[in-house]
């Protein structure tokens, strides 16, 4: 059986869907992590690692990918615009996972907006981005998917946003070298001067590099 063929018989079916088809199943996941430990060597019933497959793991998964699902969205309540210039938050602390190899990355997320009618407190955009890299993704997905989810919840004449991270799946295998990678996107009307303020607050704060 040919690769192309393996990979349709674990795809699910071709409606639409939101969020994953069945939702978090605490008993996959135990089941998976349990066939995950013998595939390693190490027998799930041992005291050390029984709580690893039976708990821990189950409850790790279904937090690191909250934001697969939409009701464990944060609440973005809005208020009048107090200002018509550009705002920025910088040094937001990224963690999220990648989906090819189920292995961390993590780093900091810049954001900026020109609010329309209303805005939020920079509190829920933190709030937000968290809740964005709860999930199986990639770094340049999860850019585009903040920047469009930002401008979809505030209604914003235009969204920045700007992520750096390093990679587990690099630093730990593969070259087996800890870089950063920075990505960046854009959702309606971003003017040149925009883009110099949002990456003069990034510079201005430190916040470009991982405190890590």
């Amino acid at each position: 059986m040919g690769s192309q063929d393996q990979q349709a018989d674990y795809q699910y079916g071709t409606e639409a869907v939101t969020g994953p088809p069945f939702g978090f199943d605490e008993q996959k996941a135990q089941e998976g992590a349990r066939l995950l430990l013998e595939a390693v060597g190490r027998n799930p019933n041992e005291a050390s690692v029984y709580e690893t497959w039976n708990r821990r793991v189950p409850a790790m998964l279904e937090t690191l990918t909250e934001g697969m699902r939409p009701e464990a969205k944060p609440a973005m309540r809005t208020f009048d615009t107090e200002t018509s210039g550009l705002v920025v938050k910088t040094g937001i602390p990224l963690h999220s996972m990648c989906e090819h190899h189920m292995l961390p990355f993590q780093g900091v997320a810049h954001v900026a907006y020109h609010p329309g009618e209303s805005m939020v407190g920079l509190s829920k955009i933190v709030r937000y981005v968290r809740w964005q890299a709860r999930c199986l993704t990639t770094q340049e997905e999860l850019t585009r998917d903040i920047a469009a989810g930002l401008d979809d919840e505030l209604d914003a004449e235009g969204v920045l946003v700007e992520l750096t991270a390093t990679h587990a799946c690099e630093a730990m295998r593969g070259v087996e070298t800890a870089s950063t990678t920075t990505t960046r996107e854009s959702v309606g009307e971003v003017s040149d001067t925009d883009r110099e303020q949002f990456r003069g607050s990034i510079r201005q704060d430190g916040a470009g590099a991982i405190g890590y």
